[in-house]
């Protein structure tokens, strides 16, 4: 009779000992626990109807009770596989809900990051051209409470109304980042966001601009200064007008040209503890 040799390079799941779960003896709890920086591709619905293919990075972390050794890196993985590749809000909710129950944590955190390309018609000829824009998601969740914010960075040109005063002709400009984050409480278009900020600037930015754009954008610009200041405070006024946004962090960061610093302003406001 022949006994039959057993398979070592297949052993049986429950002879593979758990030690992330193993009990640690040290009693300290950890805040955040989890992988960083992991490349995904994902598709972002557009305002146009279309959907746009990127790769986005994921960082996706949970709270390690102290009675835990470690935690289960790869189910994070396996639970963003697991997903459609078009993330939205509500994909992004489930997928921290899921995180949480599978890796049997009270807290936990997802944030994707990934360039946003616009189609942009100049000023003046119509020449189109792609702008680029940094987006990233950002979702916690607490129990069975989670929250849902989305962060723009909005590159837009600035005059300084200053310069302008005072100077016999001409007046210094720079280019500055426009970071307006939301908590996504109700639907909204990334594109929203990107309008919002290039128009409350002194001028937008694009990819491409023949001799006559380039005479519009700069008359624009001389026409509207604006200090870093007058740009915090013009977004701020028009998300305080706008109900979806409940809570809102606009800043701007003007790299000056005649300056070897730049200049920066920030407001914010949670309007559910305004009452």
């Amino acid at each position: 009779m022949t006994v039959a040799s057993k398979d070592l390079s297949r052993p049986d799941a429950q002879e593979i000992e758990d030690v992330q779960g193993s009990a640690d003896p040290r009693r300290l709890p950890i805040n955040k626990v989890g992988i960083r920086d992991i490349r995904h591709p994902v598709r972002i619905r557009e305002r146009t109807g279309g959907d746009q293919h990127t790769v986005a990075e994921f960082s996706m972390y949970v709270n390690l009770p102290h009675h835990f050794k470690g935690t289960h890196m790869s189910r994070f993985v396996e639970i963003l596989n697991s997903h459609e590749r078009e993330i939205t809000v509500a994909s992004f909710r489930d997928m921290l809900h899921e995180m949480t129950q599978r890796l049997e944590a009270d807290e936990g955190h997802i944030e994707m990051r990934f360039t946003y390309f616009v189609e942009k018609a100049a000023p003046a000829t119509g020449v189109k051209s792609l702008m680029d824009y940094e987006v990233c998601f950002r979702g916690q969740q607490q129990g069975d409470e989670s929250d849902m914010f989305v962060f723009v960075q909005v590159p837009v040109t600035t005059l300084c109304p200053c310069s302008k005063k005072i100077s016999a002709y001409g007046a210094h400009n720079q280019r500055s980042h426009v970071r307006i984050t939301v908590r996504a409480d109700e639907f909204f278009w990334l594109e929203e966001l990107i309008d919002l900020a290039e128009s409350e600037a002194s001028s937008e930015l694009y990819g491409i601009l023949k001799r006559p754009d380039e005479k519009v954008v700069t008359e624009r610009a001389y026409e509207n200064p604006k200090f870093v200041e007058d740009l915090v405070r013009d977004v701020a006024i028009r998300l305080n007008d706008d109900a979806r946004f409940r809570y809102y962090m606009v800043e701007s960061e003007n790299f000056e040209s005649i300056h070897n610093h730049s200049a920066y302003a920030q407001i914010e406001r949670d309007k559910d503890l305004d009452n």
